[in-house]
């Protein structure tokens, strides 16, 4: 029985009329007897019903509340283990330098922010469906309307949604992370915050770049894996490259023992040979490969080693096609004297057409 019937069964409440202009009629005590019996009435044959369906949508409420505790808990370990197994697996020098602390940290709180939210999303939306339906609620309308508003947030906000998925797979792909130097194709720097919307690089003026994740089309990563330090040397064509060979091998094996290079260092110094033979220069490759992001910093060593380890050996560096110095030595006494001019002959045909005319000689009497 609803509540409805039992107002009506109560019976109507007196309303003065009109033409009534008496003091208004007082409920007698067997109407208030009659009415307290059918809401009792009512009550006794509803509370089952309301009991279950209290209990109904206490259960869904606890249910709801444990697992999305239990799957949380269980995301927190997912990730505390995965950073366990990348500490494990690069417990190398070079594992180590690839995946810093503060990257490891960032990637995961990202990671874990990401799933725990979208768990949370998904268990209290079922719940509260349920709880819903247990109200005898129709819920096609509301699913109907929730349907409308989300595709028309989606085409309002679709710069705010690519910036938040492009971030996600960004994250879970480790393209890079915090400390990483990358070329984002808009702007260029060291990665020092990694975002779900924008990512924060530092240029190399000191800049602060703010990087839409969305309008990222393709990423350079300058610090995974391994750099390399590449220098070329240009010497005279005539040198012995026996002698050259010799002298940067010495440079490369006393540069790999001492500190810090040979922590910058990731394998030996080679010697790739010539990479260009021209008529008075040639060119000796010599590369390296190095820590992420020291190259540079190599290069210029290796450049100021060479260059002293040559002069010791007196084998000089040339720079690029320029022309071979006089072995001798001695200077060209007629580099500073001019060309003879052809108007120095009085007789030549350039003097002759350069000299003014003379009127013939008058022979008349």
């Amino acid at each position: 029985m609803s509540l409805s019937a039992v107002l009506m069964a109560a019976g109507p409440s007196p309303s003065p009329s009109p033409s009534d202009t008496g003091p208004p009629t007082v409920p007698t005590l067997q109407d208030a007897q009659q009415g307290a019996t059918n809401a009792a009435s009512w009550v006794e044959e509803n509370w089952s019903t309301w009991l279950a369906i209290g209990l109904r949508v206490l259960l869904i409420v606890v249910i709801a509340a444990v697992l999305r505790a239990v799957v949380r808990r269980a995301i927190t370990k997912l990730i505390d283990r995965m950073n366990r197994t990348v500490q494990a697996v690069d417990g190398t020098a070079l594992g180590g330098l690839l995946v810093n602390a503060e990257r490891r940290r960032q990637r995961s709180q990202a990671i874990g922010s990401v799933l725990r939210s979208m768990a949370s999303f998904v268990i209290l939306g079922t719940a509260a469906l349920m709880v819903l339906g247990t109200f005898q609620i129709n819920l096609a309308p509301l699913l109907a309307s929730a349907g409308v508003a989300g595709v028309a947030i989606g085409f309002g906000a679709r710069n705010l949604v690519t910036d938040f998925l492009s971030g996600v797979f960004m994250i879970l792909e480790d393209q890079y992370g915090v400390g990483d130097t990358i070329d984002a194709g808009v702007a260029s720097g060291e990665v020092i915050e990694v975002g779900l919307r924008v990512t924060k690089l530092r240029g190399e003026n000191g800049e602060i770049w703010y990087v839409r994740n969305g309008e990222v089309k393709r990423i350079g990563n300058l610090s995974q894996g391994w750099s390399t330090a590449g220098v070329d040397v240009t010497v005279r064509s005539g040198e012995d490259l026996d002698k050259v060979k010799a002298t940067i091998g010495g440079v490369g094996e006393r540069m790999s023992r001492e500190e810090p290079w040979n922590e910058l260092l990731w394998g030996p110094i080679e010697i790739l040979g010539l990479d260009s033979v021209l008529l008075d220069s040639m060119v000796v490759r010599v590369s390296a490969k190095t820590m992420p992001g020291k190259s540079l910093t190599v290069e210029r060593e290796l450049r100021w080693r060479i260059k002293r380890a040559f002069d010791a050996a007196d084998i000089p560096i040339v720079g690029g096609a320029t022309a071979p110095a006089d072995e001798t030595g001695a200077a060209d006494p007629a580099a500073g004297v001019a060309a003879p001019s052809a108007y120095a002959s009085t007789t030549s045909p350039q003097s002759l057409a350069a000299s003014p005319l003379t009127p013939p000689p008058n022979t008349t009497k």
